[in-house]
């Protein structure tokens, strides 16, 4: 499933898309908004935007589309009057400026009013965005402090939304690697200058992330595995993935666990601490 940065970029691509441009057409497969596209029809879109997984489109109307991907949901875009070629099922589809966004497979959707869309069952649940909202290093190294957070072993507290959102499994690996922290660890455990490194770390990470459509590793490292020939997913990641190979940072053998139920990659010997 995309993780926070993914989804991120996605909101980017439909903001250039439709962001400033009268609505030409806005359709939606869902009985409960029937009615609801020829209202929409005329207006602007005035911003894309997204939390953790789920992405929010703001109408000057003062609507909102909630969407949320889940498994199988993917925006396409392209021209109007040629759909793409697949056998997913269209959701929803808005057109602007002789372009078209299409939403395939997802199954939630809804509108809302700008000042009530928070009070949505899934947002309502989420902590701060760590790319939409603005956060800092000083605001996570608060949060890691507080009593609701502190005692968490952070293998699992990292994958908590509502803990921070947008941080997924590959991101979880990478952070903690990166941080050189094992992932039974608490906040708590940590002193000021650990702390201070994770919470850094978390924000490089997910912004690197970003930036670069999914790749946390380090330059050097990821030249040096170019040049011996590796695939993009053997060089796009510190760690995840990379069980029984050799850590980048120390040529120990990097490990894999199942925390939370989901694949967590570490090295041993960075991460002893």
């Amino acid at each position: 499933m995309p993780e926070g940065p993914e989804i991120r970029r996605v909101a980017d691509r439909l903001g250039r898309q439709l962001v400033g441009k009268p609505l030409e057409s806005v359709w939606f497969a869902f009985p409960e908004l029937e009615g609801e596209g020829a209202d929409l029809e005329g207006r602007q879109v005035m911003a894309v935007e997204s939390w953790g997984k789920a992405l929010l489109i703001y109408f000057d109307n003062d609507r909102v589309m909630y969407s949320h991907n889940q498994l199988y949901g993917v925006w396409k875009l392209h021209r109007a009057g040629r759909s793409p070629s697949t056998r997913r099922s269209l959701r929803v589809q808005l057109q602007a400026g002789g372009r078209t966004a299409s939403l395939y497979s997802a199954s939630d959707v809804s509108l809302w009013q700008s000042d009530q869309v928070q009070q949505h069952p899934f947002l309502s649940r989420l902590g701060p965005d760590l790319l939409s909202h603005g956060v800092s290093v000083n605001d996570i190294e608060e949060r890691l402090a507080t009593a609701k957070f502190r005692r968490r072993a952070l293998g699992g507290l990292l994958l908590d939304q509502g803990f921070y959102a947008g941080i997924g499994n590959y991101l979880r690996s990478e952070m903690l690697f990166f941080a050189g922290v094992a992932p039974q660890r608490r906040p708590m455990d940590l002193d000021d200058s650990q702390r201070s490194k994770l919470a850094t770390v978390i924000l490089d990470v997910i912004q690197q992330a970003y930036h670069q459509a999914g790749v946390t590793n380090r330059p050097a490292w990821i030249e040096r595995e170019k040049r011996a020939g590796a695939t993009r997913g053997r060089w796009r990641f510190a760690v995840f993935g990379r069980d029984g190979l050799a850590c980048h940072a120390c040529s120990n053998q990097v490990s894999r666990r199942m925390v939370t139920s989901r694949r967590l990659y570490y090295c041993p010997n960075c991460q002893s601490s």
